[in-house]
């Protein structure tokens, strides 16, 4: 019987009142958030590459996925505490849809995160 683990870091959809000591904040906006707890933030920009979009190697990243990308890579090298969930943290539908899309297809993101 083959046993799989999913050691993706999952991202919970839900309010800053759910999140633990062991949790991280992606919050859409500049919504407050509570003092030690590793956060990162994104909003509507659009955010784009150095290259043309037609560009495969600097594709444009959702402000979403750029703050995945930035809350797992300070966690890796140990500028934040370690956290084992992410709690998302989105003001209106748009927000929540953009995190479901870049956890479904901005391949770093899917291969560090997952929907929890």
């Amino acid at each position: 019987m083959p046993l799989f683990v999913d050691a993706r870091v999952p991202v919970l959809f839900a309010s800053l009142n759910d999140a633990d000591s062991t949790a991280a904040l992606l919050i859409e906006g500049e919504a407050p958030a509570p003092e030690g707890v590793p956060v990162a933030r994104f909003t509507d920009a659009a955010a784009t590459g150095p290259h043309p979009p037609g560009c495969p190697c600097c594709a444009a990243r959702s402000p979403a996925a750029v703050a995945l990308a930035a809350l797992f890579l300070a966690r890796a090298r140990g500028e934040l505490a370690f956290f084992r969930v992410v709690v998302a943290v989105c003001r209106t539908p748009d927000g929540e849809s953009a995190v479901r899309a870049a956890l479904a297809a901005d391949p770093l993101v899917s291969a560090w995160f997952r929907p929890g």
